[in-house]
């Protein structure tokens, strides 16, 4: 499941890198999911009364936490395809279930 969607991450990644003329040096992959932590945290903060609204809807703001889970996901992918990490093998270990069976 994950490996299948880690090429896609990174094949997204690539090109988003080159459209912006960013440079994907080994520290990269850890800097930008420490970034997107933070921009999780910060929507979960607003979401929960804990940081400005600026003027957006609950709706919107539930909108904003899902997407920037989905960038937190997709840098967690990244970062364990370029690492070469297993991480179904990883889930099956700590989570002890199998990713790819319901």
């Amino acid at each position: 499941m994950f490996a299948d969607m880690m090429p896609r991450f990174e094949e997204a990644s690539q090109k988003y890198a080159a459209e912006n003329g960013i440079f994907r040096d080994p520290d990269w992959y850890m800097l930008k999911l420490q970034e997107e932590v933070g921009e999780v945290t910060q929507a979960w903060n607003r979401l929960t009364g804990r940081g400005r609204i600026k003027g957006r809807s609950k709706e919107e703001m539930k909108r904003d936490l899902a997407d920037e889970a989905a960038d937190l996901l997709g840098h967690v992918l990244l970062l364990a395809h370029y690492n070469g990490l297993d991480i179904e093998g990883a889930i099956e270990r700590k989570w002890r279930f199998t990713p790819s069976q319901p």
